[in-house]
């Protein structure tokens, strides 16, 4: 409920009950002579003046939050990327016209697309498209200009945070595994969960979600959940192989899931 505001001079000529009712509106209780019309003029305008210091106490407020959040949004938010097609094997990234990175295609047979960053490579894949998620993810996260660890640095210092998450996404990469909230994925399929707790790696399969195996890096809990074929009741491929039934005897769609994994996991 918005009230007028009352000025010295204009609640002077009211006599004591119009003030009263004034501030009754106003929720005023003065203290002092109640019976004196003055008493009652110093309360209301004590009321307004403080009033008016609170709003615009408020109104300093929101703009130092608005001012923050702008700022925060826009250090946060990374600049678009736009890319550049030099030739079929060859892609150049820019961000606000500067080149961040790039993709190009050399005579490696498993893995021929290769990021470069500041001239150092920084990743490989045996696609165009791993090789542009891995660009889009570290540029997200604000780690595409991040030094490459060497495999004990990356041992010694996997503990939290963007590191984790960005070795996990490497080895991902690798096998073509998708990472959602809950696990990770191959062909819409739950592998399991994949962590680093106090610098120790683990790793739990989809069928057993309670139990955590550890491992000593990243590639390592990778590689094992790449061998963990959800379809036939979470045993490996050598599993299926030896224990069950000769390879003759395999019906052709499990001789085409086994030849799958097995490529999955040899990959």
């Amino acid at each position: 409920m918005t009230h007028p505001t009352y000025t010295q001079q204009a609640l002077c000529p009211y006599n004591l009950p119009r003030l009263k009712r004034i501030a009754a509106e106003l929720g005023v209780i003065p203290t002092g002579d109640k019976r004196a019309a003055q008493t009652w003029i110093n309360a209301i305008i004590t009321h307004q003046s403080n009033q008016l210091h609170k709003v615009d106490n408020q109104a300093t407020a929101q703009a130092e939050l608005d001012n923050y959040i702008a700022h925060q949004a826009q250090a946060i938010a990374p600049e678009p990327l736009r890319i550049v097609e030099i030739s079929f094997s060859d892609y150049e990234y820019y961000a606000d016209d500067k080149l961040i990175a790039s993709i190009s295609h050399d005579d490696n047979l498993t893995q021929p697309w290769v990021v470069m960053v500041n001239g150092t490579e920084k990743f490989r894949a045996n696609t165009w498209a791993r090789c542009n998620r891995f660009i889009e993810w570290h540029h997200q996260d604000g780690t595409l200009n991040e030094p490459v660890p060497t495999q004990t640095e990356v041992e010694e210092t996997a503990t939290t945070g963007n590191e984790v998450m960005a070795q996990i996404f490497n080895e991902c990469q690798k096998y073509g595994f998708e990472i959602l909230d809950d696990g990770i994925y191959h062909n819409n399929m739950k592998l399991g969960k994949v962590g680093c707790t106090d610098g120790r790696w683990w790793f739990t399969r989809a069928a057993d979600k309670t139990q955590r195996i550890p491992c000593d890096s990243a590639m390592e809990v990778i590689q094992s959940l790449s061998i963990t074929d959800v379809s036939t009741d979470d045993k490996s491929i050598f599993d299926e192989y030896f224990l069950d039934q000769p390879l003759e005897q395999l019906t052709g769609d499990r001789l085409q899931r086994l030849l799958e994994r097995a490529e999955l996991v040899t990959a």
